[in-house]
């Protein structure tokens, strides 16, 4: 409106009496809003570009912030920058929201690299509404925790530049994230010395109950109003044998007393077995019928008898003395000229057999001493010779991942085979089988998941077994039913990985949403949710205590998890990024080994914590061949003798006791046997 006129209409509205009228006019002519505040007349204050002035405003206020908040500080910048884009981008604003994006992202690229690529093509509401990362964020408020001094002086800092973007960033908080705040008592994990302590250890990785969905730390409950949640309890003792099996297996060990007696200073077998009776039945664990097992068998009486056996005579692995962890040893198998084809591998639990997937759609197993391989062909007939290997064919897409029923060494040749009976595989194909290994051929076809199947797990009694897939599901089976009996959902991606905790009550799942989760077998509810990764889910394993969970992702992390109080127990560091693809516990559950793609197998004390700076030693890659032990003086060694800075350094916390790295084979899969001997397996890459 020309400023000429305006004094003429100021004057018409009050003849006539529009006095509302009349007073707004008044203050827009004057640059004012209705609250007397100044009407921004800049282009870079207005429309999409107050976005990108007022977090550049707070980015620089914490970076000149204490060192004791800046770590708490910076975790605030992701989701204000990730709800700021996403406004820009609903607000038809796609210059200023590339221009944004462009900005702002290269804070953010080590940590959440997965996310910033699948944000980076949108620029329209349309792509908003279209884009599964979009609707998690947008449907989710992100939960995060703060000490309250620094949520306050954040509060005061925007205050004070209200009209500089302050008022912007309020917005952004109040509108989308949920913040917690915390008191700071002396002698609490969050008092001021502990928070000095872990400032730039925990700068990198997020809390527990920070993310999307926000949650109290371990509770399955993502509802924002539900407080401090009661964690549902568990049963995490050992499922009790039934009192037949046990009087059966009590006279099978008082037999082979009598012919083997013990040697001077052991235990009988009969005395190992009741003390392990006797410690067990001091835990809450849950029934067999709760679990609809069925009755035990003689090849369950024989089984029992074996692990007694293999239990009391095991290596036995004590803790660190010293500084010098236990001397484990590794057995390594590899494959060579594979050509790339194999994408994994299971070794059965008698160490007789060893299982590869392929990516040409069918399975081969070998036996491990190179006998030929057990068969029930008649004579005469047109089925292939003996042979030490065997092609199980009948996928239509590549295998992901096999696994063999439970099973024990056999030692008694009268006393009913132990050995594996049955392998499951998964495929591409979106379907289960079922193979018998006495017969070579698929026994049972499973169908029901809508995408391929990436994992597949045996329970621990070999009646049970767990599935995830591509369809963001995980699906319980028994091998006599041919369609699924419980269906786990509530990941926001894939489902990368699964496994059983030892008494069959409880499943886990891992996925690229980067949670894990914990489900009850007998009603499917979820009862545990775990956060705190960086990079996708890739391996899980659960201690054979019961009470620890194991999880490992792709940016070369190992995250332990109490699982009573469903809390993070500590971090272990030492692999190269690409994927940490196995883990299992040693049988007393205080050694962890791992093997991955940076083609290292790793062993990890359970019992220490990490280094008082959180931070580690920084070592190369490793070289070929030469084992690097937990000692600092050695690791230095081999770090500098080996990598002539051909990769990136790797950060080692000291809760690794030794790494066996190989010369040029990923490491698909590691297995404590119950003897506490370490077998590992990986394919030579030409």
């Amino acid at each position: 409106m020309d400023a000429n006129v305006i004094p003429q209409v100021i004057e018409y509205l009050s003849k006539k009496g529009y006095s509302k009228t009349e007073s707004m006019l008044r203050q827009e002519s004057a640059n004012q809003d209705v609250d007397g505040r100044p009407i921004n007349t800049k282009a870079e204050e207005t429309g999409g570009a107050k976005y990108g002035k007022a977090f550049g405003l707070m980015r620089s206020w914490v970076e000149e912030s204490l060192d004791i908040y800046k770590p708490d500080l910076r975790r605030l910048l992701w989701p204000v920058f990730v709800y700021s884009f996403l406004t820009l981008a609903s607000d038809f604003s796609p210059k200023d929201s590339s221009h944004f994006f462009e900005s702002f992202k290269s804070g953010f690229e080590k940590e959440h690299e997965d996310d910033l690529r699948a944000l980076r093509p949108i620029s329209l509401p349309e792509h908003v509404l279209n884009s599964d990362v979009a609707k998690i964020y947008r449907g989710n408020k992100y939960r995060i925790t703060l000490s309250q001094v620094a949520f306050l002086n954040l509060v005061q800092f925007l205050e004070s530049k209200e009209k500089d973007g302050g008022a912007v960033i309020v917005g952004v908080i109040q509108s989308h994230l949920q913040v917690i705040t915390i008191d700071r008592v002396a002698d609490d994990q969050n008092s001021l010395a502990r928070l000095l302590k872990r400032a730039r250890a925990s700068e990198e990785h997020p809390a527990e109950d920070e993310g999307i969905p926000g949650h109290n730390p371990g509770s399955a409950n993502v509802d924002r109003s539900a407080g401090s949640t009661v964690l549902t309890r568990l049963k995490l003792g050992h499922m009790p044998l039934e009192s037949d099996l046990m009087s059966d297996v009590r006279a099978e060990l008082e037999e082979e007393d009598a012919k083997n007696p013990p040697v001077s200073g052991q235990d009988s077998l009969i005395q190992h077995f009741e003390q392990r009776i006797k410690r067990e039945e001091s835990e809450d664990a849950p029934t067999r019928s709760e679990l609809q097992l069925p009755p035990s068998i003689a090849r369950d009486v024989a089984m029992e008898v074996q692990k007694v056996k293999e239990d009391r005579d095991r290596f036995k692995i004590e803790g660190r003395t010293g500084g010098v962890g236990p001397g484990v040893s590794v057995t390594m198998f590899t494959f060579h000229n594979t050509y790339d084809s194999i994408n994994c591998l299971d070794f059965s639990e008698d160490n007789m057999l060893v299982a590869a997937g392929m990516s040409e759609c069918y399975i081969r197993v070998w036996s491990l001493d190179g006998k030929a391989l057990p068969t029930m062909a008649q004579p005469g007939s047109t089925e292939q010779p003996p042979s030490a290997s065997r092609r199980l064919i009948g996928h239509s897409g590549p295998v992901y991942a096999v696994s063999f029923s439970p099973s024990v060494a056999s030692s008694n040749p009268l006393a009913p085979s132990t050995n594996s009976k049955h392998l499951l595989s998964c495929s591409a194909d979106k379907s289960i089988r079922l193979w018998s290994l006495e017969t070579w051929t698929c026994l049972v076809v499973y169908k029901g998941h809508d995408h391929s199947v990436w994992d597949v797990k045996w329970g621990p009694f070999g009646l049970y077994f767990l599935t995830g897939s591509l369809d963001r599901t995980c699906r319980l089976w028994r091998t006599d039913h041919i369609e699924d009996l419980r269906m786990f959902v509530g990941h926001d991606k894939d489902v990368d990985t699964v496994c059983f905790h030892p008494n069959s009550a409880y499943v886990f799942t891992g996925s690229s949403d980067r949670i894990v989760r914990m489900w009850a077998v007998a009603n499917g509810y979820p009862v545990r949710m775990f956060t705190g990764h960086t990079g996708n889910i890739t391996s899980l394993a659960c201690s054979p205590s019961g009470k620890i969970l194991a999880s490992a992702d792709d940016a070369g992390t190992i995250i332990l998890w109490d699982l009573g109080p469903g809390k993070l127990k500590k971090r272990m560091r030492g692999h190269g990024k690409g994927g940490i693809w196995s883990l299992s516990w040693s049988v007393e559950s205080t050694v962890l080994v791992s093997g991955g793609a940076d083609g290292t197998v790793r062993i990890w004390d359970i019992a220490i914590g990490n280094d008082a700076s959180g931070q580690g030693r920084v070592i190369g890659e490793g070289g070929a061949g030469q084992k690097i032990d937990g000692n600092a003086a050695q690791m230095h060694a081999v770090a500098g003798a080996g990598t002539k800075k051909k990769g990136k350094d790797v950060v080692v916390t000291s809760d690794q006791i030794s790494a066996f790295p190989t010369k040029k084979s990923p490491v698909y899969k590691v297995r404590f046997t119950r003897q506490n001997l370490v077998v590992a397996g990986g394919a030579f890459l030409t």
